[in-house]
């Protein structure tokens, strides 16, 4: 959330998880190559609370080639074993993130165009402040070389790159950063004990 008050750009942390950005996902195709979208099944009900995006279940989908799949929360006893969010991969089918770039050394990725540009409104502002308990806080837990001010240019120049490749779709349009890498987080998600629609 960006300040609109005058002088150096300022960027006001709520708290945010990055969980709250993994509606829409933009990933390889597993079927052609080219951009498919994850997207929560059309038929639930919009979640009361964001952590029940991890949770819900979800279809891969490819118009180019009409490519298909779906996601199923695990279910262990009277839990659903959800999704774990970060790293290259979406955290439902573990394709590949459509939107990778190199950057001054590392990935930069993100799931979506919201996510390209809140990280741009986080990285560009001089001011940070943080409002919310950084405990699950997307912007707390990116790495340092992300929030460095001598890194800012070329980071935000990531992200242009990046919202370059959410206008493309082709195959050949697909960035040579976006490969499996096996670098999630953990293998398992949360767990929610079951009472809702899933």
């Amino acid at each position: 959330m960006k300040s609109e008050s005058s002088g150096p750009p300022r960027h006001i942390d709520t708290g945010r998880w990055l969980v709250q950005f993994a509606d829409r996902i933009l990933v390889v195709c597993p079927g052609c190559g080219g951009r498919a979208l994850v997207v929560l099944r059309p038929d639930l009900e919009a979640p009361r609370y964001f952590s029940e995006l991890m949770f819900m279940p979800r279809r891969l989908v490819c118009a180019a080639c009409g490519t298909t799949d779906a996601w199923e929360a695990e279910v262990r006893g009277a839990a659903l074993v959800g999704a774990a969010v970060g790293g290259t991969e979406d955290p439902f089918f573990r394709q590949p993130l459509w939107l990778q770039t190199r950057c001054v050394g590392h990935i930069l990725w993100a799931y979506n165009e919201k996510h390209i540009d809140e990280l741009a409104a986080y990285v560009r502002a001089v001011l940070r402040q943080h409002v919310a308990s950084p405990t699950l806080a997307m912007f707390s837990r990116l790495p340092e070389w992300m929030k460095r001010a001598d890194n800012r240019p070329e980071v935000l120049a990531g992200l242009g790159t990046l919202r370059g490749l959410a206008e493309r779709s082709a195959p050949a349009e697909r960035s040579d950063a976006a490969y499996r890498r096996d670098d999630r987080p953990r293998l398992r998600g949360s767990t929610f004990f079951r009472g809702g629609p899933y």
